[in-house]
């Protein structure tokens, strides 16, 4: 079951021991008395002994360290108590908050069961509920191109004025009500719950179905018919209904978007519609496998042809070096920090783009400052970006001594940007290829733009660690990336 995620702010951050569950594929499970999930500085935190082992891992605590190790076939989670960093498989990985101890129990942030265990997570503030449940395996996605499409109600009779697609009359404080009349509820796709995350719109439903989705405008917002399908008979349990069974879910943290609502539209048919009231234009993408969940991801409006969102019609490049300030990355062999290399690199950068006409460029940071990954997210979301490219140095702890190149990529919209980036990338460290690699970071998740992450080489190598800091490697990096730049633009 998927509910609503609302991250409510750090005023609310008690919840009673009694009022708070968790929910494993539908089964609750027992958590320890005084280490419950819930709101920690606005992060929802849950007991990862708990989950854990509610998965089938296993699971080692050393007090001395405060280190929790989770293991399962070959894969192997490692997480430090007051730290916001980890290590999966030896490579190390961010977490959105840092686990806590409380009362002997390790809690973890939810994203993170999200991001390293596989499932499907989400929050129920009104009900303190916590819901993990496993993807169902299936072919590949579908992954259809957002466009304007008409609505089913178009050519059917309805009681009340009703939206159509790229039309601009309407009530839009709820959505709007279409036929009420007939229907028959007996073998309906049942709608079991509604989340927003991530920009991404989810539902979960009982039975197949193929929703209809369209952009309107005045305002903007984006609209998803379901046919042939009601409420499951518990769904206002979590999510509240008015006397017209209509309702609605806040949405914080996401600048894209105020508000989702939903209503039954119509019962003849009867319909679900699920309305995102939107801040601007945006485009999307439908994600239906017939596995049970469906999902509408927002992506940034290209309303333009080609690329250029900048006043000059050059497109947009945002290079961030990661690290800097009072947070130094990982250190070197030799005691050097990663932001200094991330900065050599990224400066050099920016020396020869200036010399690239056609390619307008902003730099994160241009010296020894310190940014908050959600800083960096924003330069690049506000700038309305064609492309972000985060430079980074990996660092691993022995015994493993890896070596080589890597590039990271969130969202599918950035395959293409980092298949050419990592090309260029090896060709010039010259290292070994170790290929581009899926990764929920919070850079290139969060950004709206295709977006990657480079890791140039590996400052816990003895040999990569020597040529890192070198002016030589450093240039050849930069070249490397402007040349990549240049080939994902056609310039």
């Amino acid at each position: 079951m998927i509910c609503s995620i609302v991250f409510p702010t750090a005023a609310r951050e008690a919840v009673a021991a009694a009022q708070t569950h968790i929910y494993l594929d539908g089964l609750a499970l027992e958590q320890p008395a005084g280490a419950e999930a819930g709101l920690v500085s606005g992060k929802v935190m849950v007991p990862l002994r708990v989950v854990a082992e509610g998965l089938g891992f296993e699971v080692a605590w050393e007090k001395t360290s405060g280190t929790a190790t989770i293991k399962q076939d070959d894969t192997e989670l490692k997480l430090v108590v007051g730290q916001a960093t980890g290590l999966v498989d030896g490579e190390k990985v961010e977490l959105d908050a840092a686990p806590i101890l409380k009362n002997e129990r390790t809690l973890v942030p939810l994203r993170f069961v999200s991001e390293q265990m596989g499932l499907e997570v989400s929050w129920d503030n009104v009900t303190k509920s916590a819901y993990l449940n496993h993807p169902d395996s299936g072919e590949s996605s579908e992954v259809v191109p957002g466009t304007s499409s008409p609505s089913p109600e178009e050519d059917q009779p309805v009681t009340v004025p009703v939206e159509q697609p790229g039309g601009k009359d309407g009530d839009t404080s709820s959505p709007d009500s279409g036929s009420t009349d007939g229907g028959d509820f007996s073998e309906l796709a049942l709608i079991q719950g509604i989340s927003f995350s991530e920009n991404r719109l989810m539902f979960a439903v009982s039975g197949k179905v193929t929703p209809n989705v369209f952009t309107m405008t005045g305002p903007d917002r984006l609209v998803v018919d379901i046919p042939n399908a009601a409420y499951a008979e518990h769904f206002d349990n979590n999510f509240p209904l008015d006397e017209t069974g209509q309702g609605e879910l806040t949405v914080l943290e996401y600048p894209d978007v105020s508000k989702v609502r939903y209503s039954l539209f119509s019962t003849d048919p009867s319909t679900v519609r699920i309305v995102v009231d939107l801040n601007h234009k945006m485009q999307y993408h439908v994600n239906n496998d017939g596995s049970g969940l469906v999902t509408v991801e927002l992506t940034a409006d290209n309303a333009a042809p080609g690329y250029g969102l900048g006043l000059d019609g050059k497109p947009v490049v945002v290079i961030d070096a990661g690290h800097g300030g009072t947070q130094p990355g990982a250190i070197s062999l030799t005691k050097k920090p990663e932001k200094d290399f991330t900065l050599a690199v990224a400066l050099k950068v920016e020396a020869l783009l200036q010399q690239e006409p056609n390619i307008d460029f902003v730099l994160t940071r241009a010296t020894d400052v310190t940014m908050s990954l959600q800083e960096r997210v924003k330069i690049a979301n506000d700038l309305g970006a064609d492309v972000f490219v985060s430079i980074h140095g990996n660092s691993i702890d022995p015994p493993s001594n890896p070596s080589g190149s890597e590039t990271y990529y969130t969202r599918e919209e950035s395959i293409p940007l980092a298949d050419i980036m990592h090309r260029h990338l090896v060709d010039a460290t010259g290292l070994t290829d170790r290929k581009v690699r899926y990764s929920s970071l919070h850079v290139t998740r969060e950004t709206l733009m295709p977006a990657v992450l480079l890791e140039a080489g590996y400052l816990s190598n003895k040999n990569d660690e020597a040529l890192m800091y070198t002016e030589a490697f450093q240039q050849r990096v930069a070249e490397g990336i402007v040349a990549g730049i240049k080939e994902y633009f056609g310039l």
